[in-house]
């Protein structure tokens, strides 16, 4: 065995290495910024500096001072943030001559901070001689390099630059007044005569390079770079070469814990469950609230002593029996544990690995291989201190335990087939990760310098790591059973001393550790989950540190769900993680497939809360308002809707169920179909937070069928004088113009859609009458003033089926929806000051935000029958594709493809020849119309030809001369010499031309049009009748240039599609022949055979543009008619070209297939809120489908999903029988107010070829903002709005405005680049988690400029006294009391009187002013209440500033 242990005796080249790397990391807003600018990819760059003149260094240095020399200083600075980052570079000691400092220095570095505020600062320093022996530096004057302009692209300054250097030091730029200063010439003084000559340039180079280095490091070539291959120049960075990396296997890996594993966790428990106790309040149950290991884990990285070569890989470490070591190598094809023959019951109890890890190394005594051993212990969360004993969840975190390296390469290698131990550190030391470590007082031991002891003498035992390291190389040439055979007869080898770095070192910790780890990617999230999850509102941006979750929580339909990034919630035995896929696909070397099967995948509980798809809870549209209310709102004038003969149209009732015969609608002489809608009327609901008349102005969006969406214009709620004051009063809708005056004149708001012969494809009439028959339409009902969402709803629109009718219409009152939540009210204490806030479960409220009146109508129309077509049937053998036979030959003249096809086309032939020799005839290009050389036209390809185009060329000139009186005066004799000296440069390229035209030509006269109608998701089939026209069998490959485009080679899918599109064609079994690195399949053909081709296109990728949040200005009724006109989010117009190759290469057949975009339906809508710039984790609960061809309804239906952003991940499992299945999206974050539009298409068949729902979804991105207050009393929070690019009016909104104040609170204007900032004043009334919102909007353009979202953790006051009450019920009058306060003050001050529930309980003075210990009775009038039962009202007495001075308790009993 080889041993090594403490970090002392490691070899010079990692420790030097890595003492010398330490780099400090630059500003975390700076790199916030860099990453909203979308600067995420490190660029290298190269720096040039030559020469530096200083006159302004007296002349005793210059001349006389021989010991003096001077040095270079360049370091990375933010002049925003005022912060040095990086690493500094010192150049090697010049001297001076002639007032001149040669250095000829390059240096290296990449960045992603492409920002303008990052500079190089360089610095002239001289060094002089000290009588002990060191040297004195003083600063001789500083320059500053701007790298990056202020241009959109970040691209670097390049070119030579000259620097004026500057009096003083380098700190001087800390100095306040040089914060946010771009020049800093006007305030720092130039040294006369002082300059540096430079250059900065980009060096693309060093991309192969940036993962052996970390970022914002200056470095020059002839640094060691550890990976990197020296160069005979001495720049290895110039041109890099890298070292070759082999791969080799880490197998056999234990860890051992002193003095045994069980008694070093159990000493780890009690000391951090002790430290947890001796911060909290002891209770009756702090039993229960104990810290437990949740999992252990192992990091294991390469490191070249400037960073880590790859994530470091993250795998799970199991106990394992005492004796027992993990095995996993070529004698075992699964991974199993083993008794070690020499291990005894005496030996501690270790961590093993069961299987195996790939790594990539060189050959270089500064690589190592780094372990760290970390632990996750899960919590109780509570406020004080994540313990709480009422709290059922749990949390998670991480603390490393133990680390060690070990440089596989440091002379001599000899740990080949020997099983390696490393002595494991711990304590307060400098290591790769950059992270603290526990220590005891065993590991401070083991921390100092030991030899190794002598065989058979006792020696201190230590936390050790073993393992085997083998050459992947190797074991994949020796077989496994050779390999056994080997290590079994090997003697150990001769054991050689430990190696690990210096323990004296003293430096600051890596500032940068590694980011998200390799393999498995175990995250906090996975730790721990439940089988049920809370479903939260729109909003899914609650942090997870600040609220807990009940386990049986149900979810509520409409509902999103919210993102458990990093808690741990109960039931944490739920999640079983696998040590798998630790290699990259596609890297698997086969060493890893001797060892075993890869284990198997075990179901997996995932920590997102689903959203609830629709489905048929569609919110209620019976009629709820009064006699009086309709009566009222019929009388406002809203248009009828009539058919063709003037009658108005059939009113269906929406509360009963609608037949629906489709044979009915076949027959039905009205063939075309215009769709109304009317939006006729909102009534308000009263909501805590806003007020009575809110809202005052709306907008819809919606989506009908594939029409484009819609975005109504801006909607005006009128309200009658005469029933203002009436609760639930239906408000009429009415359109205000582009002018901002009100239509009243016509009241509501009509659009409708024509669905007829034209608008409809072949076939797609019966699904046109599917979707009204079984879909609803979602519907968004928006503040036109604050663009914040109101609510949602959903219409269902069987009842725009007319069955045969002339005309049919519905009145629908549906509920609008929103969904909200809040946490457990938390009451305040004196112990909460200064502590975390509590964390209390989550509750869903859904909230009626209103009623929508709407009227939907279908009027049947005529089509002409001249111009019908048959939509409703699809015609046959429409999927078979059949070249085009040409019966004519070619009868001459130019090469052009419509020679071809039409055989006669001869001015189009010369002017396509004109067309190809325009390049070499300066002639040709003066405006010569094809018409004046036709009488030549014919003889251009006669063999007289040359002198025929002279005579065609010299007919030219003459016309030119008329025109031109120069050229009239010259001679017919030069211009004929002109032009056969045209003539001669045309030559060369007329070979190439007549090549070009003639494949053209042949390619023409093989190639087939197909025209195809295609929208996203769905699989357009087709067969391509493919003939062999030679006498012999040929071997043909397809090819196409495409990948949307495909041959079906599975016969089973085949099959589907044939049965599908109901294809009279045969099917033929293994027809095509497929092989690694062919262009395409492969198909044998006999002579003057023909075949069918199966192909289908799809396409899962479409355009995402979307309009701009904020209602439009179409005109009322012609909205589905504009929208035509600019159609959107649909696949992309294409030609796609399909070659069917011989076995020359050469082209058999084209099939040329032409991409025509249709629509999409949408079938649902989602819109959900997230924070900026993080990842949206979502879940979506797919409704329980089952296959109608099925018989078994047992039998699941294959369900899979796709997205239309490639940059989404979207996927779905397939769950056990009876469980429900979701679908799962990873959405990349974006700056706020950014929306983020995409589709996800579900499929129910196992071959996709149409998809039975489409989703649009929309995520808002927002500014997160947390704040921590308590009810009734205001609470202030500052905010920042940043101007844009021109000048805007703003004004700031908030969701509750009575619990909100946004000061400025009116129209301000905000200038470009200007900072703006704003105060809120939140004061809200419910305790709990809540969510809520405020946009800053342009009130000109009716845009959104930011949105902000306020995470709001309220508690509970604390009460001063508590009262009780007892008030009559329904029919009694109400019941006054009295409450004596007294002024605690001296002085005479003035107070404020509030209540949580101004419904149910009203003052006799809001505000009272007595003196200095004086007391004031308090009115009281409490409201009668219309059910029996009690409810606790709060009593707040506030300051002027709204700061709660004493809070009442009031509980009220209703009898």
């Amino acid at each position: 065995m080889v041993k090594t242990e403490d970090l002392s005796t490691m070899a010079d080249g990692w420790r030097e290495v890595f003492e010398r790397s330490r780099v400090v990391p630059p500003p975390c807003q700076t790199v916030r910024l860099a990453v909203e600018s979308h600067f995420t990819q490190s660029h290298g760059f190269q720096l040039s500096l030559s020469r530096l003149t200083a006159a302004h260094l007296p002349q005793d240095i210059s001349e006389g001072g021989h010991d003096v020399t001077f040095q270079l200083r360049v370091t990375l600075f933010d002049r925003i943030h005022q912060h040095f980052f990086g690493k500094t570079w010192k150049s090697p000691p010049q001297r001076m001559k002639n007032n001149k400092i040669s250095f000829n220095e390059v240096l290296y570095f990449h960045t992603s901070l492409r920002l303008p505020s990052a500079v190089v600062v360089l610095e002239l320093v001289s060094l002089s001689p000290r009588p002990d022996g060191s040297q004195q530096a003083l600063g001789r004057g500083f320059t500053v390099l701007e790298l990056f302009t202020n241009r959109p692209e970040a691209q670097a300054a390049d070119g030579d630059r000259r620097l004026n250097l500057h009096h003083g030091s380098p700190r001087s730029l800390l100095h306040p007044h040089l914060k946010d200063i771009v020049d800093y010439g006007s305030l720092l003084k130039t040294i006369d005569g002082a300059h540096l000559e430079c250059v900065i340039k980009n060096h693309p180079a060093l991309v192969s390079v940036m993962h052996l280095l970390p970022e914002n490091v200056l470095i020059s070539g002839n640094e060691n770079i550890p990976g990197l291959a020296a160069s005979p120049t001495g720049d290895a960075l110039l041109r890099p070469h890298l070292l070759k990396m082999l791969p080799f296997t880490l197998n056999r890996l234990t860890v051992s814990l002193q003095p045994s594993l069980e008694k070093f966790e159990s000493q780890l428990l009690q000391l951090i469950n002790a430290d947890c106790h001796n911060t909290k309040q002891p209770g009756p149950e702090s039993a229960l609230r104990t810290v437990v290991i949740q999992e252990r884990r192992l990091h294991v990285g390469v490191h070249n002593g400037w960073c880590f070569l790859d994530k470091p890989q993250v795998v799970v470490l199991e106990p394992l029996a005492s004796g027992a070591r993990g095995r996993s190598d070529s004698t075992s094809k699964q991974s199993t544990l083993i008794r070690d023959s020499s291990a005894t019951s005496s030996l501690p109890q270790t961590l093993g690995l069961r299987s195996s890890l790939e790594l990539r190394l060189t050959n270089h005594q500064a690589f190592a291989v780094v372990f760290q051993l970390e632990c996750v212990f899960s919590a109780p969360i509570g406020r004080e201190t994540m313990l709480s004993a009422t709290s059922t969840s749990r949390a998670a975190f991480l603390q490393c335990l133990r680390w060690g390296i070990w440089c596989p390469f440091q002379e001599p290698a000899d740990w080949k087939g020997e099983e390696i131990q490393l002595v494991l550190q711990g304590g307060a030391k400098p290591n790769p990760h950059g992270v603290m470590v526990y220590s005891t007082e065993m590991s401070a031991k083991t921390q100092s310098p030991a030899p190794l002891s002598a065989p058979g003498t006792a020696q201190e035992a230590r936390d050790t790591i073993t393992f085997r390291l083998s050459s992947s190389l190797e074991r994949k040439a020796s077989s496994p059973k050779a390999s056994l055979r080997t290590k079994q007869e090997d003697v150990p080898r001769q054991r050689r001393s430990p190696s690990s770095p210096s323990q004296g070192q003293k430096s600051i910790p890596p500032a940068s550790p590694p980011e998200s780890p390799q393999g498995p990617g175990l995250s906090l999230s996975q730790l721990a989950a439940t089988s049920r999850y809370p479903t939260i509102s729109h909003s899914s941006s609650a942090l997870p540190w600040q609220q807990s979750f009940p386990s049986l929580l149900h979810p509520s339909p409409l509902a999103s769900a919210h993102q458990l990034s990093h808690v741990a919630c109960s039931g944490v035995s739920n999640i079983a993680h696998l040590e798998m896929d630790l290699q990259r696909k596609g890297d698997v070397s086969a060493s890893a497939q001797d060892e075993g099967d890869q284990l198997q995948e075990l179901p997996f509980t995932p920590v997102h809360a689903p959203v609830i798809t629709l489905g048929m809870n569609v919110p209620s549209s019976c009629s709820v308002s009064s006699r009086s209310s309709l009566a009222h709102l019929y009388s406002a004038g809203f248009p009828d809707i009539m058919d063709c003969s003037g009658q108005v149209a059939e009113v269906l009732d929406p509360t009963e169920p609608v037949p629906f015969d489709p044979q009915r609608e076949d027959t039905d002489p009205l063939q075309g179909n215009l769709l109304v809608f009317q939006f006729l009327a909102f009534t308000r609901i009263p909501v805590a937070g806003v007020g009575p008349d809110w809202p005052d102005n709306i907008y819809f969006t919606f989506q009908f069928y594939r029409f484009p969406p819609v975005t109504s214009q801006q909607i005006k709620l009128l309200t009658s004088d005469k029933v203002q004051l009436k609760a639930s009063v239906p408000c009429v809708l009415a359109s205000i113009n582009k002018d901002g005056t009100v239509n009243s004149g016509s009241p509501g708001l009509q659009v409708q859609f024509t669905v007829d012969e034209g608008f409809l494809r072949p076939g797609e009439k019966r699904w046109f009458l599917r979707y009204l028959a079984l879909h609803t339409m979602h519907i968004d009902i928006w503040d036109s003033d604050s663009l914040l969402l109101i609510g949602s709803t959903a219409i269902e629109l069987k009842y725009m089926l007319r069955q045969g009718k002339s005309a049919v219409q519905a009145l629908h009152e549906v509920e609008v929806l929103t969904t909200d939540y809040v946490g457990e009210d938390t009451p305040l204490t004196s112990a909460d000051v200064g502590q975390r806030p509590n964390l209390s479960p989550m509750t869903v409220h859904t909230i009626i935000r209103g009623r929508l009146h709407i009227r939907t109508g279908n009027i049947g129309c005529q089509v002409d029958p001249s111009r019908r077509r048959a939509a409703d049937v699809m015609p046959s053998h429409s999927h078979i594709i059949t070249p085009r036979e040409v019966t004519g030959g070619f009868r001459g003249g130019s090469l052009s493809s419509r020679n071809i096809l039409q055989l006669n086309a001869r001015n189009a032939a010369q002017a396509h020849r004109l067309e190809i020799d325009g390049d070499r005839v300066p002639l040709f290009r003066r405006g010569v119309r094809a018409d004046t050389i036709v009488a030549g036209e014919l003889k251009l390809n006669e063999p007289d030809g040359g002198r025929r185009k002279l005579n065609c060329m010299a007919a030219v000139h003459q016309r030119e001369g008329r025109e031109d009186a120069k050229e009239a005066e010259v001679t017919d004799w030069t211009k004929e010499d002109r032009m056969a000296t045209e003539l001669n440069q045309i030559k060369p390229s007329k070979k190439r031309s007549k090549a070009e035209g003639i494949a053209n030509m042949l390619s023409q006269a093989i190639t087939t049009q197909h025209l195809l109608y295609a929208s996203l998701g769905s699989a357009e089939y087709m067969e391509f009748v493919l003939k062999n026209p030679f006498n012999a069998p040929q071997t043909v490959t397809i090819h196409t240039d495409d990948p949307e485009l495909s041959v079906i080679t599975n016969t089973e899918e085949w099959g589907y599609f044939k049965a599908l599109t109901k294809t009279p064609t045969p099917l033929e079994e293994n027809m095509f022949h497929l092989e690694e690195g062919d262009p395409g399949p492969r198909v044998y053909l006999r002579p003057k055979e023909s075949i069918h081709i199966p192909l289908k296109y799809q396409s899962f990728l479409c355009d995402h543009t979307m309009a701009l949040q904020g209602p439009s200005f179409l005109p009322t009724g012609k909205g589905s008619q504009v929208a035509k006109k600019n159609l959107s989010n649909i696949v992309a117009a294409k030609t796609i070209k399909v070659m069917f190759q011989a076995e020359d290469g050469k082209p058999m057949a084209i099939c040329q297939v032409n991409v025509e975009p249709t629509p999409h339906v949408v079938d649902q809508t989602f819109r959900l809120y997230h924070p900026e710039l993080c990842f949206l984790k979502k879940a979506i609960r797919l409704p329980p489908w089952h296959d109608p061809t099925v018989g078994h309804s047992d039998v699941r239906t294959h369900i899979s999903v796709r997205c239309s952003d490639p940059n989404i991940i979207c996927q779905t499992r397939m769950l056990v029988p009876g469980e429900p299945q979701d679908v799962y999206l990873k959405v990349p974050g974006s700056p706020s107010p950014h929306i983020k539009m995409f589709f996800v298409m579900v499929f129910t068949d196992k071959w996709m070829a149409a998809p039975s729902q489409i989703w649009q979804i929309y995520v808002h991105f927002l500014e997160r903002v947390d704040v921590s207050c308590v009810t009734g009393q205001r609470s202030c929070q500052s905010l920042v709005l940043r101007g844009k690019q021109a000048v805007r009016k703003v004004k700031c909104f908030s969701s509750h405005p009575q619990e909100i104040e946004v000061d400025p609170e009116g129209v301000f204007v905000l200038p470009p680049a200007a900072v703006q900032e704003l105060q809120l004043k939140v004061q809200p009334w419910r305790a709990g988690s809540r969510f809520l919102y405020v946009n800053a909007v342009d009130v000109e353009n009716r845009r959104l400029v930011t949105a902000w979202l306020l995470c709001l953790n309220v508690h509970r006051p604390v009460l001063s006294k508590a009262f009780e009450v007892c008030v009559p019920g329904s029919g009694g009058r109400g019941s006054s009391r009295k409450i004596t306060y007294t002024n605690p003050y001296s002085s005479s001050r003035t107070f404020l009187l509030r209540s949580d529930h101004p419904d149910l309980l009203q003052f006799k003075e809001n505000k009272f002013q007595i003196g200095g210990g004086e007391s004031y009775t308090i009115g009281l009038r409490f409201a009668p209440s219309q059910s029996p039962g009690s409810v606790e009202i709060l009593v707040y007495v506030n300051n002027l500033e709204e700061k709660t001075e004493e809070t009442f308790c009031v509980k009220v009993n209703y009898s």
